[in-house]
């Protein structure tokens, strides 16, 4: 029994050094004054500060931040509608409709991305902004729906029935019912919608246009001519948007299983 808790220990242990290490080397050589990432020459911020003065990476990191936050939205409302009004739907094919909502989390991204530029290309829509935002819903959308979908079943049908007893139409009940108690299922589908979106580079390079750059692209072409401290710090800086995010979205849900327990005392 011991050595089997000794080797589960060891490969959790050795996993962890795989996954975390590269990043750990990666912020540790964001402080690093060398231009050469393998050579430390001491501790430095001039690369944070270099990071500060490139306005085309600031102007990057604004298109992903729009393109970001538009998609994650768009999915937002779409994922929700489709995850709340699937079940009211009485259709021998709802089951294959439900399974084609979640192909694009299982289509690879390189075929997506050219489904979608054959697509734009036939209806001759322009490359740009708006092409991403479309592409970035699409896959985005069975993010929300999932997690809405998921959260709809743990929920206790008598408070929606109570509420239509005592006199709520429809519309009335999900907006003092059901949409509380799946905002934060709704707003943990937005925040993964939002990162997966701001980290998208193969569908973004499919769909983009010549004057549209997001910022996963910008520090893919820069990899190619070599990768300098700035894009350490950069992804330092990115590394901790992310951890914000994640901390964001546990706190949601812990807070959203709060107020369902409350509504379930108040209505017992």
């Amino acid at each position: 029994m011991k050595n089997n808790t000794k080797l589960a220990n060891f490969y959790l242990g050795l996993i962890l050094v795989l996954m975390y290490l590269p990043i750990i080397i990666v912020i540790i050589y964001s402080f690093n004054s060398s231009r050469i990432s393998s050579v430390w020459g001491g501790f430095s911020l001039k690369w944070y500060e270099e990071l500060l003065r490139d306005k085309s990476m600031f102007d990057a990191m604004a298109n992903s931040l729009i393109l970001a936050s538009s998609s994650s939205i768009l999915a937002a409302i779409i994922g929700t509608l489709a995850a709340v009004g699937m079940p009211k739907v009485n259709l021998r094919s709802k089951g294959v409709i439900e399974y084609i909502s979640t192909l694009p989390i299982m289509i690879p991204e390189i075929i997506l991305g050219m489904v979608f530029l054959t697509y734009f290309s036939l209806i001759r829509l322009p490359f740009g902004m708006i092409t991403l935002v479309i592409a970035h819903t699409s896959f985005c959308i069975p993010y929300v729906y999932m997690l809405v979908k998921a959260r709809l079943v743990g929920i206790d049908k008598s408070l929606v029935e109570a509420a239509k007893d005592l006199g709520a139409s429809e519309i009335r009940a999900f907006f003092d019912i059901t949409l509380p108690l799946i905002l934060p299922a709704i707003l943990s589908g937005m925040l993964l919608s939002f990162a997966m979106s701001l980290d998208d580079v193969v569908i973004s390079i499919f769909v983009t246009g010549v004057n549209t750059n997001t910022l996963p692209i910008k520090i893919y072409t820069q990899l190619k001519t070599g990768v300098t401290p700035k894009i350490n710090a950069l992804s330092t800086l990115m590394l901790g948007a992310t951890l914000l995010i994640c901390l964001l979205s546990v706190w949601i849900g812990k807070l959203g299983s709060h107020h369902r327990e409350d509504l379930k005392m108040e209505g017992n």
